[in-house]
């Protein structure tokens, strides 16, 4: 196992703590100060570890864009309204949304750009990318301003920290990580689940086999019910894009990504992207549970195609040249086929309670069924 400063610092924090929660792990090694995985490198892109759709094509940031400038006239036009994003990476997305919604009338001056950012690299990065924008930061939404907004999120809440529960015979186990200094290395090892976290398993989900892992997510739930809040009270819709359940599931999606390759979630913490799949269905039931009317979930590949992904494809394939018109279509393709991101990725609005229709969705949710 790949040692490193971090490794030395969680062995040190196993030693005085105990083992360490996956969440704890999680934040330790995508977000510590000096070390974290975001704190010093870039990940996006061929040259990193990973590629997010805003990169994949240009199109995901344009429509993107566009559903929120519909989303504002469906609301009236308001004069002024905040255009959020939640991790929004190099900043690839927002600069595409804010080119293609120039067309769209009095949309650029009503907005307020605010990006809810954690880590001061990619702050420097969107920095560059959206030069002559004004835009305020946040670290977390708690800090936005009070009025209507328009929200975005792609790939935000897979990176939020977990926790993993196993079921054994004699009840819930909360998964954590321990150091064997034997080996030298990081280890799975369990603990006693507490009570109220045990209790966060949906009846839903169905009865657990032994050995079954279910992942809860509490920084995602407490999240959502912030913005849920917001939306409530202030006014506005949210969108967010991800890879994860339809419908609260077991399973252990804990991964790790280095070099566009899979790797051991244990191995160099810091060196490699952590992230789990996302319970849309717990994201939703907050929304819900704080005022709002909420969409979805449905795929990434339907969505794109409701929006109108291909049609916009064919514009831009007439003025390009024969490299860039490659990869235009196999952007798109890459973007919307299922066995691309068109199926694992999907996609879920909520909105204030006055809204009741929203591009690309069908009814509302009853979640009161639920």
């Amino acid at each position: 196992m790949t040692a490193n400063p971090l490794s030395e610092h969680l062995r040190k924090l196993i030693a005085r703590n105990g083992p360490l929660t996956v969440a704890r792990y999680m934040e330790e090694a995508l977000l510590h100060p000096e070390h974290g995985y975001y704190t010093g490198r870039e990940p996006f892109g061929r040259q990193g570890d990973f590629i997010t759709a805003p990169e994949v094509s240009q199109v995901f940031g344009e429509l993107t864009g566009l559903w929120c400038a519909a989303a504002w006239q469906q609301m009236g036009s308001p004069g002024k309204i905040a255009l959020v994003e939640f991790g929004p990476g190099r900043g690839t997305l927002m600069a595409d949304a804010l080119r293609a919604t120039r067309i769209v009338p009095g949309f650029a001056d009503a907005l307020d750009i605010h990006l809810v950012e954690a880590s001061p690299r990619l702050r420097e990065l969107q920095r560059e990318t959206l030069a002559g924008v004004e835009v305020t930061w946040h670290e977390t939404p708690d800090t936005l301003p009070a009025r209507s907004a328009l929200m975005i999120g792609n790939e935000f809440f897979d990176a939020l920290p977990i926790r993993q529960l196993v079921f054994r015979a004699d009840g819930w186990k909360e998964r954590c990580i321990g150091w064997d200094d034997k080996e030298s290395r990081f280890v799975w090892t369990e603990q006693p689940a507490e009570p109220g976290l045990a209790a966060l398993v949906p009846a839903s989900a169905g009865h657990p086999h032994p050995g079954a892992v279910f992942e809860i997510s509490i920084a995602a739930r407490d999240h959502m019910s912030t913005i849920a809040a917001h939306l409530a009270a202030q006014g506005g819709t949210g969108l967010f894009i991800d890879y994860g359940h339809g419908r609260s599931a077991y399973g252990d999606t804990f991964q790790a990504v280095r070099a566009h390759r899979p790797v051991d979630v244990l191995d160099a913490p810091g060196s490699a992207d952590l992230t789990a799949h996302v319970d849309f269905d717990a994201l939703q039931i907050r929304a819900h549970a704080a005022g709002c009317t909420c969409f979805g979930t449905i795929t990434q590949g339907n969505f794109l195609t409701a929006l109108g992904l291909e049609a916009r494809t064919e514009q831009l394939l007439r003025n390009a040249t024969d490299s860039q018109a490659a990869a235009l279509r196999s952007g798109a393709r890459r973007l919307i086929e299922p066995a691309e991101m068109g199926t694992l990725f999907k996609v879920i609005a909520v909105a204030a309670p006055d809204i009741d229709e929203l591009p690309g969705f069908g009814p509302p949710r009853d979640l009161a069924r639920t």
